[in-house]
């Protein structure tokens, strides 16, 4: 007859809690937990204070290089030439990338025109600012942070903004910058670089209780004013305090208030997790109860040993499951109880349906559903080990000329075609090492190993005839622009790199299209550039 886990788990069970119930752990166990309680409480208050006074700076940082940016460009507002309009756009791009701060920056003219944007792709200039943030802005006239509002990019943001004046005192209108809250944006970064390992969180609220950054990014925008903690940040206090949270879990939470912005921050931590040394310094209170427990140690000794091998080999063979031998070494294993027996003939079942399962989805991870080529995450994989290996390659940032108009005229499914079209061109002029990968929408990377610039640029300008000269599932032709870079030559390290050929690409689209930008042979700067339209040099 075999013996039943049941049966054998249930006799060791018993037979501990006749042994040591006689240990009064209980008492001890209390206090320990009163004490985890109040110093997690501590804790997290003092830690969501210090996230509260960095957050706080950081706005009043941001206001401040928003009033001074507005006193430099001031001037060109009040013209209305193309060399004031240029330089507009060049100060928005230069305080994005100058405070890295904002997803997006605007200069809006006092009657709402949006008269420059950084970046360029979200398609705001020359139209008017009719959202509900831009509108409170302008109406305003001083410095100013937004509630949480769509955008008319259809984004969540708040806008942070500063008016700006002429110097005789006339309005003008505003410099404001946007942060996306369901994207990458700077919360993250001040707040998301302290997240603790240990099941504590941070999340942040408005002056409304409406979330505005939290590690589930599903939660930003909900409202949680009936939550005890953000209730009292509404009333503009600061503390401790152990609630139920909105989603019926026990939490020790620390909460502050920022001034400048009206919203608060809570660092909180959940009750169970907090607790858990309690239970480790109960089981040294029962080591210490040796006497009472040293008959039935030896029994569960001998006992956990005979239960617990041939569960151990078989979770030893199952964590190396992904390699193909595991099967072998499955039959090896000694199970001599009922449920160890039908546990290996399960897991030895379902090896091999997990090894292809593991193929087919390790695929599909790296692999664009629509074009069949390895998508962003491979293309990250590939340029950090490159690096890494300090091996030489170039890069081709490419974008479909008025890939939008495609769409538009032929409708997205022969946009689609449009793309499996580019991405089959991409793999008939590359190399078997090379790497053709979708960036995102309409843009593409090829990863072009052991090559330098000069011939990057070729096969560039190879694909790039190639295409112009084919006739496209639409039934027209269609352009390419590009950027070319190349590591280490032109960057040395990855955000150079791709910041410089982003820079090259736009440089492409802003001169005309339908040709290839990359830096000289000799890596002079962008006025020297080597570039091909429609096989003439520019």
């Amino acid at each position: 007859m075999k013996l039943s886990l049941k049966n054998l788990i249930l006799f060791v069970a018993l037979l501990s809690v006749i042994l040591t119930m006689f240990s009064s752990t209980s008492s001890g166990y209390r206090m320990s937990q009163q004490t985890l309680i109040e110093n997690t409480l501590e804790t997290n208050r003092v830690y969501a204070q210090k996230l509260a006074n960095t957050t706080d700076v950081f706005f009043k940082m941001m206001l401040k290089m928003l009033e001074e940016s507005s006193n430099d460009f001031s001037p060109y507002m009040e013209r209305e030439d193309k060399n004031a309009k240029s330089m507009l756009l060049l100060e928005a791009d230069h305080l994005k990338h100058l405070t890295n701060a904002f997803n997006s920056v605007v200069i809006v003219a006092a009657d709402g025109e949006v008269l420059a944007t950084s970046p360029q792709t979200i398609d705001l200039l020359g139209k008017y600012l009719d959202s509900e943030g831009g509108l409170q802005a302008l109406n305003e006239r001083k410095p100013f942070v937004s509630k949480p509002y769509l955008s008319m990019t259809g984004r969540l943001i708040i806008f942070i903004s500063h008016p700006v004046f002429a110097a005789d005192g006339d309005y003008l209108g505003l410099v404001g910058g946007s942060i996306y809250l369901k994207e990458d944006n700077i919360l993250y970064e001040i707040l998301g670089e302290h997240f603790y390992k240990d099941d504590s969180y941070v999340y942040v609220v408005d002056e409304d209780g409406r979330i505005l950054y939290h590690q589930d990014q599903q939660r930003i925008n909900d409202q949680v004013q009936q939550n005890p903690v953000v209730a009292q940040l509404m009333n503009k206090q600061s503390g401790a305090a152990r609630v139920t949270n909105t989603k019926d879990v026990d939490m020790l939470a620390g909460y502050a208030y920022i001034p400048t912005v009206e919203w608060g921050v809570v660092s909180q931590r959940s009750a169970d997790a907090a607790l858990a040394p309690a239970t480790d310094m109960m089981n040294e209170m029962m080591l210490k109860s040796l006497p009472y427990l040293l008959i039935s140690l030896v029994l569960i000794s001998f006992i956990s040993k005979l239960i617990a091998q041939p569960l151990q080999n078989l979770a030893r063979v199952t964590e190396s499951s992904t390699e193909n031998n595991q099967n072998e070494n499955m039959k090896d294993i000694r199970a001599w109880y009922y449920e160890a027996i039908q546990l290996k003939k399960a897991v030895m079942y379902s090896l091999g349906f997990l090894h292809e399962k593991v193929d087919s989805i390790t695929h599909q991870s790296k692999t664009d559903p629509l074009t069949k080529l390895t998508n962003r995450r491979t293309l990250d994989e590939q340029t950090i080990k490159w690096v890494e290996d300090d091996t030489a390659f170039s890069i081709v940032l490419l974008d479909i000329d008025h890939f939008k108009r495609v769409n538009d005229t032929y409708g997205h499914a022969i946009g689609d075609e449009v793309l499996k079209f580019l991405a089959q061109q991409m793999r008939e002029v590359t190399r078997k090492e090379d790497v053709c990968c979708r960036y995102g929408g309409e843009e593409f990377v090829l990863l072009l190993k052991d090559m330098n610039e000069t011939e990057a640029y070729h096969v560039a300008e190879k694909l790039r005839t190639t295409v112009e000269n084919s006739v496209s599932p639409s039934g027209d032709k269609i352009t390419l622009s590009a950027g070319i870079a190349s590591y280490p030559a032109t960057a040395s390290n990855l955000t150079e790199l791709f910041n410089k050929a982003d820079e090259y690409l736009y440089e492409a689209k802003k001169t005309g299209r339908n040709r290839c930008i990359s830096g000289s042979v000799s890596g002079s700067a962008l006025g020297s550039k080597v570039t091909n339209v429609a096989g003439g040099t520019y």
